[in-house]
C-alpha cells in the first residue's frame, strides 16, 4: 500500500465519493467468489582493441528511430505501473548476459534492445516499439534456468524485429481516446492512474498469428543461442500452472499477469514443441541452471518494503511504523491503492493513508465530504491505542459501513468496513482493527525484512514436505514449493538437487 500525498477533503466530488465506495465493496465481495551447448558469452577471449573515442550507445543508434520514440514515450508509464525498476547488480547482470546472447542471434542484428527489470511480484513479460523489453521479478522468482528466461525473452525480442508494434500503432489513437474519457473521469483517482497504465498494457497486446509468429522466432533463437530450444513449451507449462495456482486465489489480480496478454494453448505449446526438435531431441542446449540460480539467489519476492508486508493475518509497514491485525478468518491483499481484506459473510475492509495537511479535527475530517451516506449523528472522537482517532457510521444501498480515521505524525490512516445492512459482524470487526492498530517499536521495523527467494541444497534427510515448511508468506506451503520449482506429479527429490524456498 501506498499513501496519497494529498488528503483535501472533498477531492473526489460529493457525487462520486458514493460510487467510489460501493464499487470497493462490490468488487472486493465479488472476488471472493472467484494463471550440451554454452552461452556464446560463457567463451573467454581478450580484448585487442581500445575503447572508442565516440561509442555507439543505445540513445545514439535509436535516435532516428519513431518506433524507439514511442517506445520512449511510454516506458515511464510502464515502469511506474509496475512498482518501478528493480535494482540488483547480481539480477541485473543475469538478464543481460541471457539477453545477449540472444542479442548475437536476432533476425535484425542492428536492432539494439533497452531489458528493464520491474519491481513487481506479477508475472509478466512484454516489449513495446523501438526494442524497449520488460521482464518482472515475478517472472523471474518462476523461471527454473537461463533458458526458460531467454525462452520469454527471444519471444519479445521477435515481436519487435518482426515490427508487430506497426500494426499495434494503429490502435492507439483509440486508446488515447479511451484514455482521454478515463483521465477526465478519474482524474484524481489511483483507479484512474491504474486505468491509464492498462490502456498502455493494451498497446503491448499482439494478435494471436502475431503470437504464435513470435513463438516460433523465439524457438529459433533459443537453438541458435545454445538454449536449450524446449525451454519455451516448459515454460508455458509453468505459466499454465501458476494460472490454475492464482485461479483458486479469491484475492490474487492477474490483470498485470503474462498470460492476461499472451493467451496460453495446447496449439502454442505443441508448435514450440515441434519447432523445437529441429534442433534434436529433448536434452540438447544449455539450459544455465546453475548460474541462473545463482544470480536470483535472494531475489525479492512479493511485496516490496516500500509497500509494506502481509505476514499472516497482520499488515506491517516499516517505512509508516504501523501495523494492524485482521479477525483470523481474513484474507488480506496489499495493492498498491490500498490494503483488502474479505472475510466471511460478504465482510471486507479497506484500509489506506492520506498526508494529514492542515487537518486539525478528525470528526471534520470526516464529515468534510469524501464519504457518501455518512451519518454525522454517529461520529465519536476518540483514541486508538494512544492515537487521536474518528469513528462514524456510513450507509448506502445495501450496506452498513463502519468509518475509522487515526492520525499518526502527518499521516491519517482511514479504515472502510464494510458488511451487508444489519450484519452484526460490523461492530466486531471495526473493533479488531482498531484495537490492534499501533505503532511498530524499533526493533520490531528494525526485524521486519522482506521474503527472497532463497536457494538451498537438498539434504539427505530432506523431504517436499519438510523443505516446504520452511516457506513463509503463504498458506499453502507445499503448492507453492512444486510451483516455483516446476516439481511434476509423483516426482521426489534427491540429496544435493538445487531448489528455491521463500523466507526472509
Amino acid at each position: 500500500m501506498k499513501t496519497r500525498e494529498d488528503a483535501t477533503p472533498g477531492r473526489t466530488g460529493q457525487t462520486s465519493a458514493p460510487r467510489r465506495w460501493r464499487r470497493f465493496a462490490v468488487v472486493l465481495l465479488a472476488s471472493a467468489a472467484l494463471a550440451g551447448c554454452q552461452s556464446v558469452f560463457d567463451q573467454a577471449y581478450t580484448p585487442n582493441v581500445s575503447p572508442s573515442d565516440s561509442p555507439q550507445i543505445v540513445d545514439e543508434v535509436q535516435k532516428n528511430d519513431p518506433r524507439a520514440q514511442m517506445g520512449a514515450r511510454e516506458h515511464p508509464r510502464i515502469v511506474a505501473s509496475y512498482g518501478g525498476e528493480y535494482r540488483d547488480a547480481k539480477t541485473e547482470r543475469l538478464v543481460a548476459r541471457i539477453a545477449g546472447a540472444l542479442t548475437a542471434v536476432s533476425e535484425n542484428p542492428t536492432q539494439s534492445f533497452r531489458i528493464t527489470i520491474l519491481n513487481s511480484p506479477a508475472i509478466n513479460a512484454f516489449a513495446l516499439p523501438g526494442g524497449y523489453l520488460y521482464v518482472t521479478r515475478g517472472l523471474l522468482a518462476l523461471a527454473n534456468d537461463a533458458s526458460e528466461v531467454a525462452a520469454v525473452l527471444s519471444h519479445e525480442m521477435g515481436h519487435v524485429t518482426a515490427n508487430h508494434g506497426i500494426e499495434r500503432q494503429r490502435r492507439e489513437e483509440a486508446e488515447v481516446i479511451a484514455s482521454r474519457v478515463v483521465a477526465e473521469v478519474l482524474s484524481s483517482d489511483i483507479a484512474g492512474k491504474q486505468a491509464l497504465a492498462r490502456g498502455k498494457l493494451r498497446l503491448a497486446a499482439f494478435s494471436r498469428q502475431q503470437e504464435l509468429q513470435a513463438d516460433v522466432i523465439g524457438v529459433r533463437m533459443l537453438g541458435e543461442a545454445g538454449y536449450d530450444p524446449y525451454a519455451a513449451a516448459r515454460f508455458l507449462d509453468s505459466m499454465a500452472a501458476y494460472a490454475r495456482y492464482s485461479a483458486v486465489d479469491p484475492d490474487s489480480d492477474q490483470s498485470l499477469d503474462f498470460l492476461s496478454s499472451h493467451p496460453n494453448s495446447a496449439q502454442r505449446v505443441d508448435l514450440a514443441r515441434r519447432h523445437a526438435r529441429n534442433f534434436g531431441q529433448e536434452g540438447v542446449g544449455d539450459k544455465g541452471r546453475d548460474y541462473f540460480l545463482a544470480g536470483i539467489d535472494g531475489l525479492l519476492y512479493g511485496d516490496s518494503p516500500q509497500e509494506g508486508y502481509v505476514r499472516g493475518q497482520t499488515f506491517l509497514h516499516g517505512g509508516l511504523g504501523i501495523r494492524f491485525d485482521v479477525p483470523p478468518d481474513f484474507r488480506i491483499d496489499n495493492k498498491v491503492e490500498a490494503v483488502l481484506a474479505t472475510g466471511p459473510g460478504e465482510t471486507a475492509i479497506r484500509f489506506d493513508g492520506v498526508a494529514a495537511g492542515d487537518t486539525s479535527s478528525l470528526p471534520n475530517y470526516l464529515t468534510s465530504g469524501w464519504v457518501a451516506g455518512l451519518q454525522p449523528e454517529t461520529v465519536r472522537e476518540t483514541t486508538v491505542n494512544g492515537l487521536p482517532a474518528a469513528t462514524a457510521r456510513a450507509s448506502a444501498e445495501r450496506w452498513d459501513f463502519d468509518v475509522t480515521v487515526i492520525k499518526v505524525n502527518d499521516q491519517i490512516f482511514r479504515f472502510l468496513t464494510a458488511v451487508p445492512k444489519g450484519s452484526p459482524a460490523l461492530d466486531t470487526t471495526a473493533q479488531i482493527l482498531r484495537n490492534s492498530f499501533r505503532r511498530m517499536t524499533q526493533p520490531e521495523i528494525a526485524s521486519l525484512k522482506p521474503l527472497r527467494v532463497r536457494v538451498v541444497s537438498v539434504g539427505p534427510q530432506d523431504t517436499m514436505a519438510s523443505l516446504s515448511s520452511r516457506m513463509m508468506g503463504t498458506d499453502r506451503k507445499l503448492d507453492l514449493f512444486k510451483l516455483i520449482n516446476a516439481i511434476p506429479v509423483g516426482a521426489t527429490l534427491s540429496p544435493g538437487q538445487k531448489v528455491k524456498i521463500i523466507s526472509e
